[in-house]
């Protein structure tokens, strides 16, 4: 898709941008709830040059594809990919704001293969684990490059291991495919649950969609299992993880080469060793995707997404539903209100959080014109366990047109958002504005009851 230049960005978003900043306080309001915003961190700069697309001879000179990760001591880890240096880079902040490492960290350390779109987890114990899966672009002699990466921290973050392979196939690992010619890079998904198990799921061009799992910390992890996929079967976009109590996991997804695609969930009740048969979790006639997942204290299964209701190509809005009884059955899904904020097009690729109180955070792309790249994030919560939500809002200082676009430049099936059992708030953006410069930001915000 070709997005807008620079000039038709401003002049199309400046006077709606000059609006909602002016309108977007440091405090946002959600019901029972009160978000008050630190000013936001530029983690990284560089430039914004981005050639054409010719395999490992390409030449992109920008930084992009962010993830976040917080513990319950208020640490926050990110994760973001350099194109100039096809490598992925790992940065921590201490609660106070500071950074732990004097230089962001090299993870992957591999220049001669793109790394893209990560996930990551960090745990609280002293010092912290910390857990990164993303897609290189190895090209291995199949069709498509992609291939499933892992590497580990036991040691807060100063040293990592080698990047493990846990995919090495020829399938184009990585890929959400939503038709041959059209595809989001990105499909994969990491969780950990309250042992301490890892959960990988990732899937490929052709469709399958495959899950791994690690018993001990990430040091290995078992054979790929397919879940979904064959010649008969759509291909699967986009997975999301979920790790319940007593070994229940759940895994969901959408599918490509659908107009009318809908979210299927498959749940594993033996820690990942076995998953029940895939089903469809409820029948729409628009088009769903990006799912996301989340479990709370009292079990209640939470679940996300975009959905377009007149296909993939028309204006999507961001959905709700939730399950009380292990996912047997599911409420109908519901809009969040607001989600266009009236001012945008579209909106679309939710992130989902959750916490102690099991209060939910949703944070999504806003589309100022639909089928060009998204500006500025939405955000809303609920108090109440997904009854209700709040209206839509902006993210503070989220919506800068004098930035460019949002990032995500090879895809925008992400994690951008984490919150720990404290209510503090951790969210990622990278802006682009070509042949310009290009940036990874990270927000941090404390819910607090009035």
């Amino acid at each position: 898709m070709k997005p807008l230049s620079f000039a038709q960005t401003a002049r199309a978003v400046l006077a709606m941008a000059l609006a909602v900043l002016l309108s977007t306080s440091a405090i946002v309001h959600a019901e029972q709830l009160r978000l008050t915003w630190d000013k936001k961190t530029e983690v990284a700069a560089s430039g914004a040059h981005i050639g054409p697309w010719r395999g490992h001879r390409t030449d992109y000179r920008y930084i992009d594809d962010p993830t976040v990760a917080i513990n319950a001591d208020n640490v926050v880890a990110l994760a973001w990919a350099d194109q100039s240096r096809r490598d992925m880079f790992f940065q921590i902040y201490e609660a106070d704001g500071r950074p732990r490492l004097k230089a962001p960290l090299n993870i992957s350390r591999n220049p001669e293969t793109f790394s893209w779109l990560p996930r990551m987890i960090i745990t609280s114990e002293d010092p912290s684990h910390i857990y990164i899966l993303w897609q290189e672009i190895i090209f291995s002699g199949g069709s498509h490059g992609g291939d499933i990466l892992f590497a580990r921290s036991l040691d807060g973050g100063k040293t990592f291991s080698g990047p493990l392979n846990l995919s090495n196939s020829l399938g184009g690992d990585g890929k959400g495919r939503l038709t041959r010619r059209s595809w989001h890079n990105g499909s994969l998904d990491l969780a950990m649950d309250r042992r301490g198990d890892l959960y990988a799921a990732w899937t490929e061009y052709d469709g399958d969609l495959w899950f791994s799992r690690s018993g001990d910390q990430g040091k290995s992890f078992t054979k790929p299992a397919r879940i979904a996929g064959g010649a008969e079967a759509r291909p699967a976009r986009g997975p999301s993880l979920a790790a319940g109590a007593d070994g229940v996991v759940y895994l969901a997804w959408t599918v490509g080469e659908d107009e009318a695609a809908n979210i299927h969930l498959a749940i594993s009740r033996d820690f990942g060793s076995s998953f029940g048969e895939p089903r469809t979790v409820f029948q729409r006639k628009g088009h769903a995707d990006a799912p996301k997942l989340a479990v709370d204290g009292k079990g209640i299964l939470h679940l996300v997404y975009a959905e377009g209701a007149t296909g993939r190509r028309g204006p999507y809005g961001i959905f709700y539903t939730r399950s009380v009884d292990g996912a047997r059955s599911f409420d109908t899904p519901r809009g969040i209100p607001g989600a266009h904020l009236n001012r945008f097009e579209s909106a679309g690729f939710p992130s989902l959080g959750l916490d102690g109180e099991d209060n939910l955070y949703v944070v999504w792309e806003l589309y100022p014109k639909r089928g060009h790249f998204p500006q500025g994030l939405g955000l809303s919560v609920s108090s109440d366990a997904g009854k209700s939500f709040a209206a839509g809002s902006i993210v503070p200082d989220s919506l800068d047109p004098a930035l460019g676009h949002n990032g995500s430049r090879q895809g925008l099936l992400m994690r951008k958002l984490a919150v720990n059992e404290g209510a503090a708030i951790a969210l990622v953006n990278s802006t682009i504005r070509r042949d310009r410069a290009s940036r990874i930001w990270l927000y941090r915000a404390q819910a607090a009851r009035r």
